[in-house]
């Protein structure tokens, strides 16, 4: 999908420095973003404006589309560690208690019906754009701002008007992919949708347990091939990164949140697709930066080797990018 902008002077972009020298999966808002976006977002969005969806809203309405998880011993963590730096070992073995997961990664249409009931207004509305991915801007645009493109992945196009109700920039729309993850939202709004639904974000460890499916020692959620039986089980990238996705699975950028087979919880989509937020921040040195799980359409073996169940990875809360969803979490 080709995505074609009119006017470049809608375009105020600066050049974004990004720590992740691999990949370019954590692409982060600057300091001076941040700092501006404070002056105006929270003062102005307040958090009784989405804290439930409704009054009369029950325990059984809350949990409706979601997975329930056993209390029960679960694995954390590998002893197979394939980025040194990104802490994914030792493995452990610890106590979870009982938990609901969304069986599906919030969608455009869930997440239409919060904002639709709420006005919220997502940071990346607020901050006037986000990262879009190289293949989904025409050549004639990327050649106009190439001077604006993340520093180390340069893949990656700050883009402004883009946002989770015009994804690929201004002239984009979600008229046809409702049924797609929401993307562009920061985990400061992942954190408000959930809460809206009288839930939360998963912590790393739930979101872990719930990726194994009840198993121990699976590199996925369906086990430890990556294509068992020369089958599809997530939206992975496939081809020559970045230049190039040959859509064996059939999609170059996000599926619907339905598609690709269940694991043993029942959950889909949990490895591929988008990246999701979960509630837990990345080091102790800096809390704003927070863990995020399962990879995305991005991810390929030979860069971004991280749509394993205990391959992490980390964005500031008020990042977003174009592969970047969630789902929610609530304790039982």
């Amino acid at each position: 999908m080709l995505i074609a902008f009119a006017l470049l002077n809608f375009l105020q972009f600066q050049i974004i420095s990004n720590v992740e020298t691999q990949c370019g999966c954590n692409v982060n808002r600057d300091k001076t973003d941040r700092n501006d976006k404070k002056k105006s977002f929270y003062n102005t969005i307040s958090t009784n404006q989405c804290l439930i969806r409704d009054q009369n809203d029950n325990n059984e309405n809350a949990v409706a589309e979601m997975v329930f998880i056993p209390g029960d011993t679960y694995q954390f963590g590998t002893d197979d560690i394939i980025i040194d730096s990104d802490r994914e070992g030792p493995k452990r073995l610890l106590l979870l208690k009982s938990f609901y997961i969304d069986k599906f990664e919030v969608s455009n249409r869930d997440f239409s019906v919060f904002t639709d009931s709420t006005n919220y207004k997502t940071e990346a509305e607020k901050f006037g754009d986000s990262f879009v991915f190289t293949l989904f801007l025409n050549s004639t645009f990327k050649e106009k701002l190439k001077d604006y493109r993340v520093m180390q992945a340069p893949w990656w196009y700050k883009v402004s008007g883009t946002n989770w109700r015009n994804p690929f920039g201004p002239n984009s729309n979600i008229t046809d992919i409702m049924d797609h993850p929401v993307i562009h939202v920061s985990w400061n709004d992942a954190k408000a949708y959930c809460a809206w639904r009288s839930a939360r974000l998963p912590t790393e460890m739930e979101w872990e347990a719930a990726c194994r499916g009840g198993h121990n020692n699976y590199t996925y959620p369906w086990g430890d091939k990556l294509f068992p039986n020369r089958k599809h089980m997530a939206n992975i990238w496939q081809g020559t990164f970045p230049n190039h996705n040959s859509a064996k699975d059939g999609y170059v950028g996000t599926n619907p949140v339905h598609l690709f087979p269940q694991n043993d919880f029942g959950l889909y989509n949990i490895a591929g697709n988008v990246w999701e937020w979960t509630e837990d921040f990345w080091s102790n040195d800096n809390p704003n930066e927070k863990v995020k799980k399962g990879g995305s359409y991005l991810c390929h073996r030979s860069y971004c080797y991280r749509y394993r169940c205990s391959a992490r990875s980390h964005n500031t809360d008020d990042s977003s990018a174009g592969n970047l969803g969630f789902r929610c979490a609530k304790s039982a």
